[in-house]
């Protein structure tokens, strides 16, 4: 898929913009619609697609929620920088071994003491949608980048 220039230029910001936040609040839909978050360790980088990884267990109750409902939000702060992020998405489940040993980072041994030999270990992938901020350039206006 070909990305315009906008497009290239709103996922270098936005990628600037989470650059050394450690940890996003992955948001999920619960079955009786209401929401569920919890803290993901971030992978800190994001493709040039606009995708965010998190490694996860393929048998957590976040996973079961993305089966039943792909939309997600996941937000990043970093207060001493001012700096607030909320990105809206769909997430899917991946189990390519592949991929994870590419994304694989020594702290994630903390969650998953196996390592990549973790046996339900898998990826989320979340495919950005929208994202808005705010940070200390932008007085706290908030600004929109529209990927979709």
């Amino acid at each position: 898929m070909a990305i315009s220039t906008n497009s290239d230029r709103q996922i270098q910001e936005l990628q600037t913009l989470i650059k050394g936040i450690d940890y996003g609040m992955l948001t999920t839909v619960n079955d009786d619609g209401s929401l569920h978050s919890c803290p993901m360790h971030s992978i800190d980088e994001l493709d040039t697609d606009g995708t965010l990884w998190f490694f996860t267990s393929a048998n957590s109750h976040r996973v079961s929620e993305i089966e039943h409902n792909q939309q997600v939000n996941v937000s990043f702060t970093s207060s001493q920088n001012q700096r607030y992020i909320s990105i809206s998405g769909t997430a899917q489940l991946l189990q390519d071994r592949e991929k994870m040993a590419e994304l694989w980072k020594p702290e994630l041994q903390t969650w998953f003491s196996q390592g990549l030999n973790e046996p339900d270990l898998a990826l989320l992938k979340v495919s950005i949608k929208q994202a808005d901020y705010w940070d200390s350039r932008s007085s706290y206006h908030p600004q929109h980048i529209n990927l979709s």
